[in-house]
């Protein structure tokens, strides 16, 4: 099995993460169970938010390597953004 870069298997080895790269949150789509913590990590140089566009939480500025968690207790979709930057949007649907 050929090696991937140590960023891209960190990035793909890492379950129920999202991360903030390139302006983009990766994977733009998570899947989860109800009960399940997800943690965002920012690796632009550039400082980003997490926001849930209805208002159920909301990030502090995370600058480079910085992270954020928020436990899904509830089955749904939920639709979240950067606040700096709200062309960012990734979806979680909690199952």
């Amino acid at each position: 099995m050929p090696m991937k870069p140590a960023q891209q298997q960190t990035v793909a080895a890492t379950p129920n993460a999202m991360f903030m790269k390139n302006f983009n949150f990766t994977p733009t789509d998570l899947t989860i169970k109800a009960g399940t913590t997800v943690t965002w990590k920012n690796l632009d140089g550039e400082p980003h938010t997490v926001v849930n566009d209805a208002g159920l939480f909301r990030s502090a500025a995370l600058d480079q390597n910085d992270t954020y968690q928020f436990k899904f207790d509830k089955p749904g979709v939920y639709k979240i953004f950067c606040g700096i930057h709200p062309n960012m949007r990734a979806t979680i649907t909690v199952q």
